[in-house]
């Protein structure tokens, strides 16, 4: 039996080996054919390639692979080539990398690329918070993105202008939205807490073909990519459809423990200001409550909470979410505090041990600390993201536009304006 085994296994490696010997010949004998086709084929670009032979990705920098030297001018690293039925290629194109250049091309038509779902909503004053905000979720994500931004009317124009101007980048798309509330209690929506803050309660009924989203308050700045954030979706179990984290760690500082007047989750209540969603399970569940025996439906739900909950509530929409996860807790996937890190995790002395032992992943600079002294460093951190400017290149950069940076090839930079700190 072991004899067997032995030529069966010889058999196997002998045409291993002549596979590899064969895929080799070709590749040579495609390489030595290639200088006497006759005529140009019509070379297509791969499909990871731009326009002008650049990549799509945040680094649009000269290609690297046609920097090599010592190698035949007619062996190009990253070719034109396409395949047809005779394995003609054109005389400046190498056989064994027409080849491999084909096989990750239709790899990668097999593979799109996922595209983050990020949504905010500014009203007022918000416009500078809102682009740094923005700004951070670019420089650090390594999916493209997909930016929802609910905004009053005469912050449009100031959001297209900023955008485009971006665009360049190639890194994200935007949609602006105007701020919608059901018709019939327009008003009482509008000023509930902040303005336009309750708009994020209604974002599963008005994006509806988009499956899963990451909201956030405009205080938010991102530390690391995004794609970290949207990964957690992966670990909702088949009950969970959205994520927060808690309102506190500490529960002897805790607000909702000690002075809501409504139901809330957990031992301390949770945050919306990042909060991750499947808005596709949001719109199909039937969720429990304390005002009926029957189950309802996100778009049902929420305006009878108000009714009921109005004069108890002070944080607006975040308390109405709290309400809706107290009575459906198996709904609610709740991640660390280093995701939502605030002011409350070290006024009262650190109490945030993940951010103590990983790092703080997403700073949230409410109580207005981003325009105040009383936290010096959020304050910092907002102001050096906030200066950064991105610039495009294409030849060596004036010193003028970004002090201490220079650039020989074409590309993408990114630099700090020097200014004044406001007082």
């Amino acid at each position: 039996m072991r004899r067997y085994l032995r030529v069966v296994v010889l058999c196997l490696a002998c045409g291993f080996c002549s596979l590899l010997y064969a895929f080799s010949q070709l590749a040579v004998s495609l390489e030595e054919g290639a200088g006497g086709v006759g005529g140009k084929p019509q070379a297509a670009a791969a499909s990871w390639l731009g326009g002008d032979g650049r990549g799509a990705g945040r680094g649009v920098g000269s290609a690297g692979p046609a920097a090599h030297h010592g190698r035949s001018d007619r062996c190009k690293e990253f070719s034109l080539c396409y395949w047809n039925p005779y394995w003609m290629l054109p005389s400046d194109v190498c056989g064994m990398n027409c080849f491999w250049e084909a096989a990750f091309r239709y790899g990668v038509k097999m593979q799109p690329v996922e595209r983050v779902h990020l949504a905010v909503v500014a009203c007022g004053e918000r416009l500078e918070e809102t682009v740094t905000m923005l700004k951070s979720a670019l420089i650090f994500s390594i999916k493209p993105l997909q930016f929802h931004i609910f905004a009053e009317d005469q912050l449009h124009d100031s959001f297209k202008g900023i955008l485009d101007s971006w665009s360049f980048l190639q890194t994200f798309n935007y949609s602006l939205y105007p701020i919608t509330f059901p018709s019939e209690n327009a008003a009482e929506w509008k000023k509930l807490f902040k303005p336009c803050a309750s708009q994020r309660l209604f974002l599963p009924l008005i994006l509806k073909e988009v499956d899963s989203l990451l909201y956030v308050d405009t205080d938010i700045l991102f530390l690391r990519p995004v794609d970290d954030i949207w990964a957690l979706l992966k670990k909702f179990n088949s009950t969970q459809i959205a994520a927060m984290a808690p309102e506190h760690e500490e529960p002897r500082i805790g607000w909702y423990n000690r002075f809501a007047r409504h139901p809330y989750y957990g031992k301390t209540g949770v945050n919306s200001g990042v909060m991750l969603m499947n808005m596709t399970r949001m719109r199909r569940k039937y969720f429990k409550n304390d005002m009926t025996t029957v189950r309802l439906r996100w778009g049902d739900i929420l305006m009878p909470l108000l009714k009921k909950y109005k004069l108890n509530i002070t944080w607006g929409d975040q308390d109405l979410l709290n309400i809706i996860f107290f009575h459906n807790p198996e709904s609610l996937f709740v991640f660390p505090c280093q995701w939502n890190y605030r002011p409350d995790h070290c006024i009262y002395g650190s109490n945030c041990q993940e951010a103590e032992e990983e790092g703080i992943f997403i700073l949230h600079g409410n109580r207005g600390v981003y325009h105040d002294d009383k936290q010096p460093a959020f304050r910092a951190i907002y102001e050096a993201l906030r200066n950064l400017t991105f610039l495009y290149i294409k030849h060596d950069l004036p010193k003028s536009l970004c002090a201490g940076h220079s650039a020989s090839e074409e590309g993408v930079i990114i630099c700090v304006r020097r200014v004044s700190r406001r007082s």
